[in-house]
């Protein structure tokens, strides 16, 4: 049985400290190399907090990792070139990401975003630019699902 390890680390910045040294360092595997391996993986979040699992075989002291991908609402922010959304999300603006953004969002969660095709993953991401006080091409996130939803879904918003 693996011993296992989470973590949230800052894409390509883990170090030997808390959280990962502590947690590691019991486990008997060498820290410098997993923090190097988790900074290799993760070195296009640049900026993000990633999720990432450490599974420590405790025989060999072998390790492999699984790396997240980082939430939804920072990859919107990083879209944004923000580093945090709007304290008021339904009066302050925070930003403006693009639909080409929202999709290429949706893509990259996968599996991770409920719904059964790209459109319903991709409202879901601009579910989320409301929580955040983003724009979407300029437009309210929430004019721009009624639009993208029909008439049907206008007595739901």
């Amino acid at each position: 049985m693996a011993d296992e390890v989470s973590v949230l680390v800052e894409g390509g910045k883990a170090s030997g400290g808390p959280p990962l040294g502590p947690a590691l360092g019991p486990l008997g595997v060498n820290v410098g190399q997993v923090v190097a391996a988790i900074n290799k993986q993760t070195a296009q979040f640049q900026g993000m907090r990633v999720p990432v699992i450490v599974k420590v075989n405790p025989q060999t002291r072998e390790f492999t990792l699984t790396v997240g991908r980082p939430p939804v609402a920072a990859l919107l922010l990083k879209e944004a070139g923000k580093e945090k959304g709007s304290g008021k999300a339904k009066t302050e603006v925070a930003g403006d990401v693009t639909l080409a953004a929202v999709k290429k969002i949706a893509e990259a969660k996968g599996d991770d975003l409920f719904g059964r095709t790209i459109e319903e993953k991709m409202n879901q991401v601009i579910g989320t630019c409301v929580s955040l006080g983003l724009t979407v091409e300029g437009k309210d996130p929430r004019t721009v699902l009624r639009e993208r939803l029909g008439t049907t879904a206008k007595a739901a918003l």
